[in-house]
């Protein structure tokens, strides 16, 4: 009975340090927007993956207008148009460098220091697969996050944005 309590304590630290692991990783993450820390945003953040998801998300809001007339949908040459215009955009957009300098921009009039952007939920979808809503002051639809866990570590790999934030980032 005394020799299964180290393996019993073992596998319990194990599984308790895998499930308070992207919980951390989320906090790093919150950290290093509020210390402006490109290197570890860096570290944190798969942004080539979360750029094409983005692209992908203004390509389908694009192809969704209800601007455009109903039961028309942009040609073939269109929507590459709108991809490649898209494209170039956020890739110079969606950076560490560019989320630092969008969250240490004072606004005009300021948001009181209780509103600032707060998880509403947050939990594993699958074992390699975490989830993270996060409610950003003054707007309806969250933002929600994925992370993978991917060579030990937990990375954002997918971000979706709400449509109000991607229709007044895509329109100039």
């Amino acid at each position: 009975m005394r020799a299964r309590w180290p393996i019993l304590a073992a596998l319990l630290g194990i599984g308790l340090s895998y499930g308070a692991y992207p919980y951390v990783t989320l906090y790093r993450l919150g950290s290093a927007i509020k210390g402006a820390d490109a290197a570890t945003l860096e570290s944190l953040v798969d942004w080539p993956a979360v750029r094409e998801g983005i692209k992908e998300d203004v390509c389908d809001l694009a192809s969704d207008d209800p601007d455009q007339k109903a039961g028309t949908e942009l040609p073939a040459f269109g929507a590459s148009f709108i991809r490649g215009i898209a494209s170039s955009t956020i890739d110079r957009a969606v950076t560490p460098q560019a989320l630092l300098a969008a969250t240490t921009v004072v606004p005009a009039n300021p948001v009181p220091r209780g509103a600032d952007v707060h998880v509403q939920w947050a939990f594993f979808d699958s074992p390699t697969s975490f989830m993270i809503s996060l409610r950003p002051p003054g707007k309806i639809e969250p933002i929600k996050l994925e992370m993978d866990l991917k060579h030990g570590a937990w990375r954002v790999t997918r971000v979706w944005l709400p449509p109000e934030l991607l229709s007044s980032g895509s329109k100039t």
